[in-house]
């Protein structure tokens, strides 16, 4: 029988019950079908913060950079470099984010007129900031290194800088040591200090953030700090409450929330006219205001006060004749945060006000954040970062700007050699098709490739780079299979040696540059955390891949100062240390095995939602656009839909057939689907005019320019009919 949890040969299907109470409230509130609220319930999605990045795309929405409680500082540094003509070095990663990272900086600070180089590792170098890198700087007179993707665990090599005279800005998103090194700012939202909302955005995302702000800079808001006043009287309770909210760079730098009694509040006792003294006041209304100012205090004390409403409706002419609780009414950022207040709204329209004035007079700017978001969306898939807040955003923005204003050069020439369907474009495709072959130049030993392609401004010259780099995807592809080949049974007779709780391999065969697609593998394989080492030249070279809940950078931290250098993220971590080390690393690697806790396996396949055949609609096929783009702590949609019959089977493959091509009858319609490498099924028992019990995921495809809804089977057994 299968109800809420349902087994089969292979797993069991588990549909979280939920109720009416819980999904009501979210189709009220933000206009959504059950079904989707449902989907949301099973998830965890509940909150308006949550919702917001699956049910809005508008840019609005990202964080302002001004939350990093280093980028004033940061874009006041650059600002003196470029006033004094210093030079300026950016210092980045040979991946994809590090690529991109570098290229956005480096495209921001040409536009702005400094005097900039980059550099990333070469073939032999280690990951991150490297002392050659600093002398050869040194010997050219520079004087401000930026660091982009990296630099948050160099303290040896930024302590050479400063010994040298060079300042140092980290700019990184990778987890932070204990020790930090005496950098002069930081950027990185996940140092405790950050201040910034949300730690899981890539380095190509905080690069971004710095050129934002540096864009902003070029902007009359820059710098300008104004007080927004609300004055509300309260004749049920005779009183007046008084909302003050002081912003700069468009962000919130203090609060007052005062509560007012005539007769009763001494003016001495107030913090009000203290909060308002030298302010540059703004009032929604500031006619009312400035009624209810004389009436608290009387004529003695003179306010100055400058009307928003009529500032915003020449930018906005919609909100001329709306009130402050109209416009909150009206907000949508209000609908989803629950404790917004008038004000809250007020200075939501205020800044949406800023960033319209700004489009208006700067245009220039808003094609350089398109340029700009297509290489965020790519780092944020090619690091596996979370797919939720405002990642989310970057993706869907950085895709929709490669579909509607083409992609950027560099990326056009590459999508051109990879044959990439623009109009069809996914995070799919981006994730299994460009970013390897971004990628491939730099596990190659050639990341400089990839940067030129994206930097360069001869087109005859990115052709060439695109084919190149396609050149070594394709030799990519042949060193991982050569090395998976050689390696897999001395990895898969190392889980006895390390408790069944770990898998470690270490091959001279294994190319440096394909150590984390091999880690990658091996994980997948074993479905334990996985460590790959490679050597040459007395120096090993490693990555670490982990899964299950266990934290890649705390267990490298755990072996102890045995490194050259190490660092990364909770699932993926690189390291090197030099090859006589190599015993001890792996000894300690041993001794430490048996404490790994790894989270219980299950086969357990959690379904988002069951859809009954008649209402297996194209309709319900918006639901892919909904929570594209999938990924890291956001997977794609599985659905189950019971007693649904096969009308047309088919197989498929042209060297190989394979695949399993069906057609489902649902209601008034007829859904294809595809059962990949489940061929030798037909007929054994999947019958055209059966019924089944399906689990699977919904995609489009996109064929001679003519798009089709299918579905893309996980499972299937035959239907019980109950």
């Amino acid at each position: 029988m299968r109800g809420e949890a349902s087994n089969t040969d292979i797993s069991k299907w588990v549909k979280k019950p939920v109720t009416k109470q819980q999904i009501e409230p979210l189709c009220n509130l933000y206009n959504i079908t059950p079904l989707l609220a449902s989907i949301f319930v099973r998830r965890g999605l509940t909150q308006g913060q949550d919702l917001l990045y699956y049910l809005q795309d508008d840019l609005r929405f990202q964080h302002n950079p001004f939350y990093f409680s280093g980028m004033e500082d940061a874009v006041e540094r650059i600002l003196q470099a470029k006033e004094e003509g210093e030079k300026v070095l950016i210092f980045g990663d040979s991946d994809v984010d590090g690529v991109s990272s570098t290229a956005i900086l480096y495209e921001q600070l040409v536009r702005m007129g400094l005097d900039v180089q980059w550099r990333l590792p070469q073939e032999d170098d280690g990951y991150g900031l490297n002392l050659q890198a600093i002398d050869d700087f040194a010997a050219q007179d520079g004087s401000l290194i930026i660091t982009v993707d990296c630099g948050i665990s160099n303290n040896d090599e930024i302590a050479h800088a400063n010994d040298l005279g060079i300042e140092v800005i980290v700019t990184d998103h990778h987890n932070p040591p204990e020790n930090l090194p005496e950098a002069i700012i930081f950027l990185d939202p996940k140092l405790e200090d950050s201040n910034y909302p949300f730690d899981g955005i890539s380095g190509a995302a905080v690069a971004y953030k710095l050129a934002s702000a540096l864009r902003f800079a070029d902007t009359d808001f820059y710098g300008a700090e104004i007080c927004l006043l609300e004055l509300k009287e309260n004749q049920e309770e005779n009183c007046f409450y008084a909302d003050c909210l002081k912003i700069k760079n468009l962000v919130k730098i203090k609060e007052l929330h005062e509560k007012i009694i005539p007769g009763q509040t001494s003016i001495y006792d107030l913090k009000l006219p203290y909060f308002l003294q030298g302010q540059l006041i703004y009032s929604w209304d500031s006619r009312t205001t400035l009624t209810l100012l004389s009436q608290l205090f009387g004529r003695g004390i003179e306010f100055n006060i400058n009307d928003l409403r009529n500032e915003v409706s020449k930018v906005i002419p919609s909100v001329g004749n709306k009130s402050s609780a109209q416009i909150k009414a009206l907000s949508q950022i209000a609908k989803y945060n629950e404790d917004s207040s008038e004000l809250s709204s007020i200075y939501n329209l205020y800044v949406t006000y800023c960033k319209k004035l700004i489009a208006q007079k700067k245009p220039g700017q808003i094609a350089d954040e398109q340029k700009d978001l297509q290489l965020v969306a790519l780092a944020a898939l090619a690091d596996i970062m979370p797919m939720k807040n405002e990642n989310r955003i970057f993706v869907r923005s950085g895709i929709t700007s490669i579909k509607k204003n083409h992609p950027r050069a560099g990326l056009a020439e590459l999508f051109n050699k990879l044959n990439i369907n623009i109009d069809a474009l996914t995070s799919t495709d981006l994730s299994w098709t460009v970013i390897p072959a971004l990628n491939a130049a730099g596990r190659m030993g050639k990341a400089e490739l990839s940067l030129k392609l994206l930097i360069s401004e001869n087109a005859k010259e990115r052709e060439q780079l695109a084919a190149t780099i396609h050149e070594l995807n394709e030799k990519r592809k042949d060193l991982v299979s050569e090395a998976c080949y050689k390696v897999h049974d001395k990895a898969q007779e190392s889980l006895a040696l390390h408790s069944e709780k770990l898998c470690i391999c270490v091959d001279q065969c294994i190319n440096k540059g394909v150590t984390g697609i091999v880690a990658t593998r091996l994980m997948q394989d074993f479905n334990v955390p996985t460590i790959a080492i490679t050597f040459e030249n007395e120096i090993c070279t490693g990555s670490m891949r982990s899964c299950r809940g266990f934290v890649a950078t705390n267990f490298l931290d755990s072996l102890g100062d045995i490194y050259i250098n190490h660092g990364g993220h909770n699932f993926a971590a690189g390291f090197s240390f030099y090859k006589e080390k190599l015993d001890l690393f792996l000894t300690k690697v041993k001794e430490s095995a048996g404490s790994i806790v790894l989270e219980d396996q299950s086969s357990d396949i959690f379904v988002d939602a069951e859809i009954p055949p008649e209402h297996l609609t194209p309709d319900n096929f918006s639901l892919i656009d909904t929570f594209e783009p999938a990924g890291a702590e956001s997977p794609e949609l599985i659905l189950m839909t019971r007693g649904i019959k096969v009308v047309d089977l088919a197989v498929l493959g042209k060297k190989e057939p394979r695949h399993l091509k069906l057609l489902f009858e649902a209601g008034n319609y007829k859904i294809p689907a595809m059962f990949w490498g489940q061929a030798e099924r037909l007929r054994k028992d999947i019958s055209i005019g059966k019924k089944y019990d399906i689990l699977y995921n919904m995609s489009r495809n996109y064929y001679n320019g003519t798009k089709t809804n299918q579905l893309i089977i996980k499972e299937l057994v035959p239907s019980t009919g109950e």
